[in-house]
Formats: C-alpha cells, structure tokens, sequence
C-alpha cells in the first residue's frame, strides 16, 4: 500500500536541491596501496561500513577490480536464527569456506585473483576456536580480504588472528576510537590525525597526518631502518670480540698472571668515547640507496620480512670477523715486537708500548672496517670516523703529558716512545690492511658475482645509467616489484592480458572473403 501512494505521489516532481555526506578516500590512497602491494605487503581492511559500501571502498582504492572473483561469506538474517539453530549456521558458514577454498585450490590460470568479502556478523562466527583456522588458511591465499560491518573488539581479533596464525609482523592503521583495539594488538601501530579525534595516535607507535605518508613510512624508512639497525647490532658483536678476545689471547700468553697489557684508561674510552660516535652515524645516518630509489624499487623493502641481513649466517659472519681481526691484532704484534728492537738505542719495547700499539692497531683496524661498511657519507660520518681515530691519538698525547702520579706507564708515551719509532706505524698500517682485506674481498666478490639489488641500483646512479640510459633504467624498475593482484598496477596489467587476448583471438580466427574454404576442403 505504501508502494501505491508513493507511484501516486512521486510524480511530475521539481528538483531544487540535493545534500549527501561527503565521505571519500585522502588523496593518494591508491598510489599508496599499489606501492606497498609492489613492495609485497598484504592488505586486509577492516570497516564498520555495511557490505555494499565496503566494495564500493574496495573499487575505489584498487584493492579490487573488473575481473576479479570475489567471495562473499554471509549469513542471511543470522538474527533471526534460533539457538538450537546456531550450529546449523555455523555449518554453513564452514560449507562457504571450504567451497571457496576448493575454488581457489582449483583454480588454472595464474593470473586469477580472488577477494574473500565477509561480514561481522558471519566472522563472529568464523572467529570462534573451531573455524577460524579454516577462515585463515583461504583468506591468506586470497589477494585482498575485506571484512565489513566488524565492530572494535572484531577488528583486535582478527588482527590477533593474523599475527598468531602466520606468524607474520602486521601493522595496523586507523584514524579513531573504534580503531585503538586493533592498532594495540598489532606488532606496529600506525594512528592517523585527522577528524575523528586523537585517540588513535595516542594509542599508536607511529603517527602520520594522511594515510600516503604510509607508503614512505614503510618503503623508505622501513628499509633504512632495518638494515641501519641489523649493521648497528653486527658491527657491536664484530668491535667487542675483536677487543675483547685480546685480552684473554694476552691472559693466555702469560700464564694467567692476571697483568692486563692495556691501561685502565684504554679500556674506559674504548666503548664510550673511541668507538661509540661511529657506531651511532651508522644507525643514524646510513643509506644503502636515496629515498627516491627506495620508492622507484619497491621490492627493496623486501630485503626486512627476508630478513637477509640479520640472519645467522650474517651474525656468525660478523663474530668470525672480529675473532679473525682480534688474531691477526694480536699474533702480528706479538710477532714483531717480541724481539724486535723498539728505540733508536736498540732496546726492546716494553709492556706499555706494545699495548698503547695493540690498543692503536684495534682503533684503527675497527674504524676502517665501520667506513667499508658504510653506503653513505656525510660530513658528519667522516667526523664521527677519522674523529674517532684522531681523539685516540690526542688523548694519548694529552695523557702522556701528565705527571707520571696520573699518567703512570703512558707518561710521554707517544712523544718519546711510539712517535719517534717508525715500526709503530708500520705495525699499524700492516695489521689495518690485514684485518680489513678479507672483508673487501669478500665484498668485491659479492659485488662481482652474486650482488644483491641494492648493489645492483648502486652501480647504476654511481656511473649514471640511469640518465644515460632510460629503458634500461625503466626495465631494471619494472622488475622491481612485487607481482601482485591488488592495486592500478595490477588493474593495468589485466587490462594489458585481456587486450592480448583478444588480439590473439581475433587473429587466430581471421577469414579472407575471396578465398573462404568449401565445407568438403
């Protein structure tokens, strides 16, 4: 009846006006989501909006697209299911999956992409302990999952789903009240400021004003940061065991007698003042390529979830080269100085002198290695490095300048002693070069045979292929990234295939009209 009145009524009617709710995508969402799609991250989102919605979101920002299947997993008016009914839904649901999972399982081409759609109430049900194993096996081999009209504590669950049953690193971003359960759930949150007030940031690790900011939060500061930190924590094994380890081989050497062959004071700078500045640049300031290539090459940001420079094969790496340096530091002057004459007047050197020249060799040797390690130099790194190296040989000038009540051994040490003697510097030079030449040749064989792709784009800006040479420059790019089903990219290369297609098609069934065959030939 109300359908009659309202064909009776809406008729021969004059628009004036119209209003709606502007609720639309920040600018560069898309480019976001494709880029973080190339650099293989995978993209669920998680909304209170109702399903239809949801997709409409999901076209709009590339996570779905013409062509791709999509599995909707619902229960239709679960509201009104009774309880004694409950387990018939629940068998339901446990039927969709498997089908959808026996789908995708069977699925041919390897280009077809699949998008699981599901809605609060079905996941509360898919969530429970005896199905939500099963939702996450086929919503992992699915190219983008969305999950609408999900309330706040859904949202932590499923994120908890995800981080517990992959075993993955997830990050989770939102912009309110109804996104902290997720963002603290999550291994790294990441809070938007924006109109939906501040709860968000103040309950996330990281807080950005748009959600673009994301692609270079991850693909260019994450990629810095990981490989800052992995260098950072492998040149501290690599520093101490090669100083440390000296000082049992000098243990060893005199039967245990207890006399260290360094100062006290040596041993006091070494760690907060001689080795400490380089260190800090490294984690502070090093990297491998500019933020420009870190977003030309997305697949760069892969080299942390491979975790490839902080695996134990690097760490054991890093520890045999420092107990390789602490050797050849402590075998070659023992070697050279045992018998050696030290001083003009024919004397051998003495304890103290062989220790100020040990402790100058591991000074040196350490921060040679920190500066082949380094990809990038500032003025700043070169400070921190050659600074290091000089403030050793300023406090010991400084040190030896004082009384023999405070200097005591070291007194003139450098003046009268090391300074005048040409073997020290010889002994340094010589146990430098041996203790850093494994390592660059190890790094030029790398670089030779088996370079990484960060070495790879190194070469390229350094002899400038890039500019002199466009096309390799755009087809070392366009394997840059990860193949992926979600994002405009992805959007265009099916596009690309249908045309293809198409084109074969047409060209395989194409017929002259002069020469058309009879149905006998």
């Amino acid at each position: 009846m109300l359908e009659l009145v309202a064909d009776m009524m809406e008729k021969d009617l004059i628009l004036i006006g119209a209003t709606a709710v502007e609720d639309k995508l920040q600018k560069g969402v898309p480019q976001c989501i494709d880029k973080l799609a190339q650099a293989g991250l995978k993209i669920w989102v998680l909304t209170g909006d109702k399903m239809e919605t949801a997709i409409n979101i999901g076209f709009s920002c590339s996570l779905l697209r013409q062509g791709m299947k999509q599995i909707c997993i619902t229960v239709m008016n679960s509201d009104a299911v009774a309880q004694e009914s409950k387990q018939a839904v629940k068998e339901n649901i446990s039927m969709q999956i498997t089908d959808a999972s026996q789908m995708v399982k069977l699925e041919k081409d390897p280009h077809a992409a699949f998008a699981l759609i599901i809605d609060g109430k079905t996941l509360s049900y898919a969530l429970e302990d005896d199905m939500k194993h099963q939702f996450l096996a086929l919503a992992v081999v699915c190219a983008s999952v969305i999950c609408c009209r999900v309330s706040p504590k859904q949202k932590a669950l499923v994120t908890r789903l995800v981080k517990e049953g992959t075993g993955k690193t997830t990050l989770a971003i939102g912009d309110g009240a109804n996104d902290v359960g997720m963002i603290q759930e999550a291994d790294i949150g990441v809070g938007i400021s924006g109109v939906e007030g501040m709860q968000a940031v103040m309950a996330s690790d990281f807080s950005i004003s748009q959600f673009r900011f994301l692609e270079r939060l991850l693909v260019v500061h994450g990629h810095w940061c990981y490989k800052r930190i992995a260098q950072m924590i492998c040149y501290f094994f690599y520093k101490n065991i090669a100083f440390g380890l000296t000082l049992f081989y000098f243990e060893a050497f005199t039967a245990f007698s207890g006399q260290s062959v360094y100062n006290d004071w040596y041993m006091l700078l070494f760690n907060v003042i001689l080795t400490s500045l380089p260190v800090i640049s490294l984690g502070v300031f090093e990297q491998d390529v500019s933020s420009e290539v870190c977003l030309q090459f997305p697949a760069l940001y892969q080299q942390g979830p491979k975790n490839l420079f902080f695996d134990w094969y690097r760490i054991l790496g890093w520890m045999g080269n420092g107990l390789y340096t602490s050797l050849v530091i402590f075998i070659l002057n023992i070697m050279i100085f045992y018998n050696q004459a030290f001083r003009a007047e024919g004397q051998t050197a003495d304890m103290a002198a062989m220790g100020a020249t040990m402790f100058s060799c591991i000074i040196t040797a350490v921060n040679c290695q920190i500066a082949l390690t380094m990809s990038h130099f500032t003025w700043i790194q070169h400070l921190f490095v050659w600074g290091s190296v000089t403030t050793w040989y300023l406090f010991l000038l400084l040190f030896g300048m004082l009384p023999p009540y405070y200097s005591e051994d070291a007194h003139k040490i450098l003046v009268e002693a090391l300074g005048p003697a040409p073997i020290y510097w010889c002994t340094i030079l010589l146990v430098t070069v041996a203790c850093n030449l494994p390592y660059l040749a190890h790094i030029s064989f790398q670089r030779c045979f088996n370079p990484m792709d960060h070495h790879i784009i190194q070469e390229i800006k350094y002899y400038k292929k890039d500019v002199e040479d466009q096309h390799m420059w755009r087809r070392e790019r366009s394997k840059a990234r990860q193949e992926t089903k979600i994002g405009f990219t992805a959007r265009v290369d099916a596009k690309i295939r249908q045309l293809k297609g198409k084109l074969q098609r047409k060209s395989s069934t194409l017929i002259l009209p002069n020469c058309m065959p009879s149905p006998c030939q």
